[in-house]
């Protein structure tokens, strides 16, 4: 069912009013509803899986391997660190002057929060935002990709059946524009979103209008590079599995590859065999090792990137077996060589199963090559070399780097998610996304509160002004006599801390 625009603002209104009374429940109350959402998940797996494969043309093992395997371990994580993300932090005084003024930080809920999601994960990339917003005390308006409703009404499914109060969690059908307009005109407390880096800089602009706080997962040209030192067995396999998961349809997925020359041949040719062994059937058949892209437009965008590359001069060195499935959503998993950065594959999203490889003559070249890019969402260093891939790492400008993997972090619920540069800003997962969910707020406390005023109150003298600039020189003066001399400056206003005049 489509919802207006009428409904969605009445249903801003009944969340703000349940958010009120959600956040004044005790967190392991709000605990136990979460996993009473995992225990819905695991008793209807098989249904789950299905049901994203069939909308979203994933094979069920990618379904379950990077969806719903994902949020089970999600939810345990998120509930048994809740209590400590969320307790009061107390924060040290700043100077000995200042002893008397004790603080500590409360985070607090932002309140109604809309969560706008994709189609590449309908299931895991919603879920991991809803669940870290119920938990830190917030209501939910979720709105999922018109292509991905099938899905949706399974995590709708999913939360009627723990039986949340009505309107903390709610999900609704609508255009994004109306939607991300409506929130910002309500005043929505946060929106989340994850999409394409344009519709991100347009909902940026949006929100400027009323100062809505914005978290952005963008889009992401991921790079792979190849030390010497690498296992290129391992390297092969990771670069099949990075590139061609979920047929390339993710933000952190490997498009870029550049191996050191010295390795470069011999890691071409294992990965021309990898990716000629693919095994391609439909999406319902457990032995098909990739399924088919989600939408035509998409389709669309993979083949002229492909054309563009090949028009320049580049190769199409590698492609999975010929598809004997009539269906032009199914695309082959494709290694194109001599690319370069002048074609759109090497520095634009492509969000399919193709990969470039380019040859570099060392690792400093190839961090060139990756930095080389205005989107900064993931990347890996392959080396046997710990420390060498450490320090390779360190000097890659993006959200997250793996080492000898690529793409998983996406499922480990401590990592933090989200990117550099035009990859956006903000991060979900981890404690950083758990704490995305709130706004701090100081709370500062006299321990001397029964003293009649501070020395820096009214009325003023040039007293006062001495010796506050007696502080200054007490603490900071590099002399020793201008040290005692603005002392014996403060000590002179003591009094006035006990005068109720």
């Amino acid at each position: 069912m489509i919802t207006d625009v009428q409904s969605l603002r009445d249903i801003i209104s009944k969340a703000r009013i349940a958010q009120s009374k959600w956040e004044s429940k005790a967190l392991n109350e709000r605990i136990r509803y979460m996993y009473a959402l995992r225990k819905y998940i695991v008793r209807n797996i098989d249904d789950l899986s299905e049901a994203i494969s069939k909308e979203n043309g994933k094979v069920q093992i990618d379904a379950l391997t990077s969806e719903i395997l994902p949020i089970t371990m999600a939810i345990t994580y998120f509930c048994k660190n809740s209590k400590r993300f969320l307790e009061d932090e107390k924060l040290k005084p700043s100077n000995i002057f200042l002893l008397n003024k004790r603080s500590f930080i409360r985070k607090v809920p932002r309140g109604v929060v809309g969560i706008i999601s994709p189609w590449n994960y309908p299931f895991t990339i919603p879920m991991y935002d809803v669940i870290t917003a119920l938990l830190c005390g917030n209501s939910v308006i979720l709105k999922t990709a018109s292509e991905s409703q099938l899905v949706a009404n399974k995590i709708a499914e999913a939360f009627n059946s723990i039986k949340l109060p009505d309107f903390v969690f709610n999900l609704v059908n609508i255009k994004g524009s109306i939607f991300s307009e409506t929130l910002i005109d309500e005043r929505i407390d946060k929106i989340f979103f994850t999409g394409s880096v344009a519709v991100g800089k347009s909902l940026m602009a949006k929100c400027a209008k009323n100062l809505i706080p914005l978290s952005l997962e963008l889009g992401g040209n991921d790079a792979m590079i190849i030390c010497e030192d690498a296992d290129l067995d391992r390297a092969a396999s990771g670069a099949v599995w990075g590139g061609f998961q979920n047929s390339g349809q993710s933000c952190g997925g490997i498009e870029r590859i550049y191996v050191v020359e010295k390795v470069y041949e011999e890691f071409l040719n294992k990965l021309k065999t990898k990716t000629e062994h693919l095994r391609i059937k439909k999406i319902d058949d457990y032995n098909s090792d990739m399924g088919h892209i989600t939408t035509p437009t998409q389709v669309e965008i993979i083949k002229s990137h492909i054309n563009d590359a090949v028009e320049k001069g580049a190769v199409i060195y590698a492609q999975s077996k010929t598809l004997d499935i009539h269906d032009k959503k199914y695309i082959p998993a494709t290694v194109i060589t001599n690319v370069n950065h002048d074609m759109v594959l090497m520095k634009e999203e492509t969000f399919g199963p193709v990969v470039g490889v380019m040859k570099v003559k060392d690792t400093a070249e190839a961090v060139h090559l990756t930095n080389d890019s205005d989107l900064g969402l993931t990347a890996s260093v392959w080396s046997k070399n710990l420390n060498k891939a450490i320090d390779i790492s360190k000097q890659i400008k993006v959200g997250a780097v793996n080492i000898n993997d690529h793409l998983m972090s996406h499922g480990m619920a401590e990592t933090p998610w989200g990117g550099f540069k035009e990859s956006g800003n903000g991060r979900s997962h981890g404690e950083f996304g758990f704490v995305e969910m709130t706004q701090p707020q100081v709370i500062i406390y006299d321990r001397l509160h029964f003293l009649k005023k501070n020395i820096w109150w009214h009325p003023y003298s040039k007293d006062i002004y001495d010796g506050i600039k007696g502080i200054i020189e007490f603490l900071y003066s590099p002399k020793i006599k201008t040290k005692f001399i603005g002392l014996i400056k403060l000590l002179k206003l003591i009094p006035r801390v006990v005068d109720k005049n």
